[in-house]
């Protein structure tokens, strides 16, 4: 039988439920707080995305995407500048993603828990955090100047792609370590290997989070200058790369990768330095491209992140 003094006096019951009361208060108020910060954040970028378009819009048209630079700034165009981002983001997926996705799946799954693999964790996830003028000068020194890739695309392909593997390494294992330790043990019971255990459970379960790695590391490479310049991106070119399909067999040219580039925030950065009003305009206008392409990719990944989680539940 419970006595009264188990229960505790009616005083101390009025305590308990006031001080409840008052915890869930401060709840309610900490996420009225954070609503309201991320409201204004969010109305601040839109409010500045807005504006830039605005002031950039009478100059998007036909001519501002196919003319290449120019003195003149009604003359002046993008070309050369998207299609070198376009080509740069292309070499950072194709090395960074499957190389931190593998990084990834090595790390969580086949590397044992041992002191060399808690420091081989400890510094990917602090080289999520180094600025990426240090990218720049290791590049500048190791792709650039020892493998003799000079400034090329390659070049910045590869530094970007050093820029965004410590954050597809460190979500991929965040995705992995994400599903539950009995789907794992249901596919060992059914006699799959570990291999086929990764390749057919945990991989399609934690594309999602995979992905999400993936679409931040190239929002964030997309819109790098200070290692592009570091290995000597530049900031004027009137001339294309070489194509990369060729009428010859076997019809795919990879001269492309060793040409000198520009991309879209050095060809900006470029006209806002200058002091005439027209150029400031076409700056906006390339920002408004810029992050279009930007939405353009993310939009990419969350419909493939969709994809594989309607896969999923088929």
């Amino acid at each position: 039988m419970t006595t009264h003094t188990e229960l505790g006096t009616p005083r101390d019951l009025t305590e308990i439920r006031q001080s409840i009361s008052r915890r869930e208060l401060i709840d309610k108020l900490f996420a009225i707080a954070g609503l309201l910060v991320l409201f204004f954040a969010i109305l601040v970028l839109v409010a500045l995305i807005l504006q830039m378009a605005i002031r950039g819009w009478p100059r998007l048209s036909w001519q501002f995407f196919t003319a290449f630079p120019s003195s003149s700034p009604e003359e002046a165009g993008i070309f050369s500048a998207w299609v070198g981002t376009a080509l740069v983001m292309l070499v950072t997926a194709v090395v960074a993603v499957p190389l931190g996705i593998a990084s990834g799946i090595y790390l969580e799954e086949y590397a044992r828990k041992n002191w060399l693999s808690g420091l081989i964790e400890i510094n990917v996830t602090n080289l999520a955090g180094v600025p990426s003028i240090v990218y720049g000068l290791l590049a500048l020194g190791f792709f650039s100047q020892t493998l003799k890739l000079g400034d090329s695309i390659a070049t910045a392909g590869c530094t970007l792609a050093l820029l965004v593997l410590p954050v597809v390494i460190v979500t991929t294992r965040e995705a992995l370590r994400a599903i539950p330790r009995s789907l794992r043990e249901a596919a060992y019971a059914l006699g799959a290997s570990k291999w086929r255990m990764i390749w057919d459970h945990l991989l399609p379960y934690s594309s999602g989070g995979i992905l999400t790695g993936v679409i931040i590391g190239l929002s964030r490479a997309i819109g790098e200058t200070a290692p592009l310049i570091t290995i000597g991106a530049l900031t004027f070119i009137a001339f294309l790369p070489p194509a990369p399909l060729s009428g010859n067999f076997p019809y795919l040219s990879f001269e492309w990768l060793k040409a000198p580039f520009t991309v879209m925030p050095i060809q900006m950065f470029n006209w806002v330095s200058r002091p005439e009003e027209a150029f400031q305009v076409n700056a906006a206008a390339a920002g408004t491209v810029l992050v279009a392409m930007t939405l353009l990719m993310n939009g990419l990944a969350v419909y493939l992140r969709y994809r594989f989680r309607k896969g999923i539940k088929w």
